[in-house]
């Protein structure tokens, strides 16, 4: 553990002041204060910060602000062949902001991989009403049947789009969520999609990392800027395999 002191958020503080990105511990990597709240007016603030809530019970909120950091540009998404099968072969459809609270329930449940998450009732409870007001938002794959297959969801700052998670219930719908997000996110003027921390699996997509501190620049750059009009809004329709045959 690295020697520098944690810093310790005051629920009572209503400016819900952050430190300063470049303040985060090496060691856990990213990991820059604890405990505060989890009410809107704070996630916002951290957001416009570069920093996100992520923990597990019973731990405290743990805030966090990785380097490098994770981000996809909407018109680099890779599409590769066999995604862009299962697109042609199950014919499923997508909707935005239809059923939140389903996709992030959905991104709750356990892993494959491992029974804990990190999406606590809590969490769930903050993103939901970030939802209600305008700042959350969800894409949802519905099999023909109307069965959710797979999602994401995120928040929007700006024309920066700050993804948190994606789940899949069938073979490749959470990559195809994704290539969806990207669409749409090009469609209506977003610059860029953060997704917090590097992987192999988002690489393979188009994914880059970045240094903290380019992610920071490009934060201040974008967060102040608006999307279209019509985003988030139903009724603005796109084609993706249109879309990405013409990039």
């Amino acid at each position: 553990m690295s020697s520098i002191e944690l810093n310790w958020l005051d629920a009572d503080d209503l400016s819900h002041s952050f430190p300063p990105p470049d303040s985060a511990l090496d060691d856990p990597e990213g990991l820059i204060a604890a405990g505060g709240d989890l009410t809107p007016a704070r996630i916002l603030k951290a957001y416009q910060c570069g920093i996100f809530p992520w923990y597990q019970e019973p731990q405290p909120i743990l805030w966090w602000c990785p380097n490098p950091r994770g981000v996809l540009y909407p018109n680099k998404a890779i599409a590769h062949k066999s995604v862009l099968r299962t697109l042609r072969r199950k014919q499923w459809s997508v909707s935005y902001d239809k059923d939140f609270a389903a996709v992030i329930q959905a991104c709750a449940e356990p892993r494959r991989y491992s029974n804990n998450t990190w999406i606590t009732a809590e969490m769930s409870a903050a993103y939901i009403q970030l939802h209600h007001l305008g700042h959350a938002h969800s894409i949802e794959i519905w099999d023909p049947q109307e069965r959710l297959v797979g999602g994401i969801y995120g928040l929007s700052i700006g024309r920066l789009f700050a993804g948190e998670s994606m789940f899949s219930r069938e073979n490749d719908a959470s990559k195809i969520a994704l290539l969806w997000l990207a669409a749409y996110c090009d469609s209506w003027g977003y610059a860029v999609i953060d997704t917090q921390l590097p992987s192999q699996h988002l690489t393979s997509m188009g994914g880059e990392a970045i240094s903290r501190q380019q992610f920071v620049h490009q934060l201040k750059k974008y967060s102040n800027q608006q999307v279209e009009e019509q985003a988030w809004r139903m009724g603005h329709v796109i084609n993706l395999q249109e879309w990405l045959a013409a990039r």
